[in-house]
């Protein structure tokens, strides 16, 4: 299996209480799963996000507050600083406004910047990707030296078409919209086309065979009428001809002076402490594009420029895990994390796995309270800035996310914080093994 994990950490609560928090977990504003529905946004599968209604609806809202219409905001702009596949910069299209997003992930980054093609003349996007599948029909030539993860993953028929396909692309390599649409429509179909079942989210299992396993080349016919239909529908939703936002391949640790003071609105998730590991959720699209070899090669390939929210990414720091609490920028909240750290510590003796999530734990809110600064830096002084955040209990011991993250952002010069609950997490799991409550909800913080 790739990289199988267990994404949050289970909850025990009874047969009363889950049936008390049912209504309440049909909350999934702060989930991606109705995008999966939408267009543009449904063309590619990412491990996290939000409903991008919700987003759209969070903006009106801020602009009704302030007695401003879109086609007035011209100088208004959202920011999302970990923006994944887009949500935010579709939605802020959708609404008609400027939207701005950072995503340090480069795979993730180029299909973000990727959905944000709407405005390409379908009529030219279909016959250039016709053009692609014809070429890639006649290409005969030996196969990649793909990782054996791949060879598990795919039947030899599929993935000599996936080579064939993937080296008209090669051939045709330009600059274009149509191209990368192109592109995208093959990234899109790498997982339909495997036998490999797939975790939550998107770890991929090559012991677990799917039933159902589409053809590459009519997948790849498909998904370009798809994103045809998708591009009519969305273009006929907007009154901007093209879009008003972009994707930075950037880390939000670093600071962007260009952006200055320019940000009215902060929507995002950041990667939640739970140990989930964003880069290995795409080594399957990686591995077959080239760009790495296994896991060992995202390391440097992805993880160095993510938030360090999983224990994979931290193992050569944990000998200096209790040096980076004593940072300035965790003063207000050094004794609390560094009981926590401690606790987790010691408790990790007591577990087969031995994770370092104290490190883990340290290092988080350690990028988070950076992250921090650099926001204000680009808030303006009425900004509203909104965290969809989940909480945290890596061995039982229960870490504070949201209350901790506010404290953060007061130390950073704003003024106010408040948590909206929206779910309650993991209620489900039946591997249960704590009996902390985790909860899912808004952080929303005043500039």
């Amino acid at each position: 299996m790739i990289g199988l994990k267990q994404s949050d950490y289970p909850v025990q609560i009874s047969l009363f209480e889950q049936e008390a928090v049912a209504v309440q977990n049909t909350n999934t504003t702060s989930t991606f799963i109705d995008n999966m529905k939408l267009p543009i946004h449904r063309w590619f599968r990412y491990s996290a996000g939000f409903s991008a209604k919700w987003v759209e609806k969070t903006v009106f809202e801020f602009l009704e507050e302030r007695s401003v219409t879109p086609n007035s905001a011209t100088d208004f702009v959202v920011l999302d600083p970990f923006a994944g596949s887009g949500t935010t910069m579709l939605a802020a299209d959708q609404v008609g406004i400027a939207g701005i997003g950072f995503e340090s992930h480069p795979l993730i980054s180029k299909i973000a910047s990727t959905k944000l093609l709407w405005n390409t003349d379908v009529k030219s996007f279909r016959e250039y990707a016709i053009k692609i599948l014809t070429v890639a029909k006649k290409i005969s030539r030996d196969l990649d030296d793909y990782p054996a993860i791949i060879h598990r993953c795919y039947g030899i028929e599929n993935l000599t078409d996936i080579d064939r396909i993937k080296h008209a692309l090669i051939q045709s390599c330009n600059d274009s919209n149509e191209y990368k649409l192109s592109w995208l429509a093959f990234l899109s179909i790498l997982r339909s086309t495997s036998h490999a079942g797939t975790a939550q989210w998107q770890y991929v299992l090559p012991n677990k065979s799917k039933i159902k396993v589409l053809n590459v080349f009519d997948a790849y016919s498909k998904q370009i009428e798809l994103m045809c239909d998708d591009i009519l529908a969305f273009s006929s939703t907007v009154t901007e001809t093209k879009t008003k936002s972009s994707i930075f391949q950037h880390d939000a640790r670093l600071p962007l002076d260009a952006l200055k003071n320019k940000i009215d609105l902060i929507i995002t998730s950041p990667p939640y402490a739970n140990n989930y590991d964003y880069a290995d959720a795409t080594r399957l699209e990686l591995c077959v594009l080239g760009e790495i070899n296994g896991w060992s090669d995202l390391q440097n390939t992805v993880r160095s420029s993510l938030i360090r929210s999983c224990t994979q990414h931290v193992s050569k720091e944990k000998r200096q895990t209790f040096d980076f609490l004593d940072e300035p920028t965790l003063n207000p909240i050094r004794e609390e994390i560094y009981s926590v750290c401690k606790k987790l510590d010691e408790v990790k003796e007591y577990h087969g796995g031995k994770k370092n999530y104290h490190t883990m734990i340290a290092l988080y809110f350690l990028d988070l309270s950076i992250v921090w600064q650099n926001l204000r830096i680009l808030c303006k002084r009425n900004s509203d800035v909104c965290f969809v955040v989940g909480d945290s209990a890596p061995y039982g011991v229960y870490v504070p996310v949201d209350e901790w993250l506010g404290k953060l952002a007061i130390a950073s010069g704003f003024d106010s914080y408040k948590f909206v609950k929206t779910r309650d997490r993991n209620v489900k799991w039946r591997n249960r093994k704590h009996d902390i409550p985790l909860k899912e909800g808004q952080l929303w913080v005043k500039g």
